[in-house]
């Protein structure tokens, strides 16, 4: 039953919406919790969701993925975890172009309603994948799916990927407990993973 009303659904929604492209970036936490409040919402909704993880290590799992199983929402953690002080650039580079293929096979596939590509500013940022194509390939998923939303999220956001997108928001670092002189609060279980 649920799948009958979900294809009428679904129709119905792709003719009166228009994609958009999200960027959720800057210093502040919150970007990932952003876009996964998005992807509830549209779960809820009964539209299809995928997210790709280009940092977060493969070998963990955290509560979004819980989550997210239960909601139906696609998640594919792909990352080795690499920073911003890598060891191994070339295999951070590697990773960064393999999750990227991933992401060109669900922007294609057409299969979607939103995509999230958590931590892709990142690797923009690092020159780990070359901006012009990324943009490019979005350009040419949206044009050809019209109703398909795309969430990037990541710190330091490349000037022409603010320029392309219709809705940036930055997250401002104000107060983090991380940061306490007394005392620093580190990640917490619910609260950073």
């Amino acid at each position: 039953m649920r799948e009958k009303k979900y294809k009428w659904r679904r129709a119905d929604y792709q003719e009166k919406t228009r994609g958009l492209l999200i960027v959720n970036t800057g210093n502040g936490k919150g970007k990932t919790t952003c876009a996964l409040g998005l992807m509830m919402r549209a779960a809820g909704r009964g539209l299809r969701c995928c997210m790709i993880q280009f940092m977060k290590s493969k070998a963990d799992r955290y509560g979004e993925h819980e989550s997210a199983e239960k909601l139906g929402i696609e998640v594919h953690t792909m990352g080795d975890g690499f920073t911003w002080d890598t060891k191994n650039p070339e295999q951070d580079r590697q990773t960064a172009r393999s999750t990227w293929a991933l992401c060109v096979e669900k922007m294609r596939g057409g299969e979607y309603d939103m995509l999230v590509f958590d931590e892709i500013v990142y690797v923009l940022s690092y020159q780990m994948l070359p901006l012009e194509e990324v943009l490019e390939e979005i350009q040419r998923s949206r044009a050809t799916q019209p109703a398909l939303h795309i969430i990037l999220t990541g710190r330091d956001a490349p000037a022409a990927l603010i320029e392309a997108a219709d809705l940036v928001t930055e997250m401002r670092e104000i107060k983090h407990p991380f940061n306490r002189t007394e005392e620093r609060i580190f990640a917490q279980e619910g609260i950073e993973f």
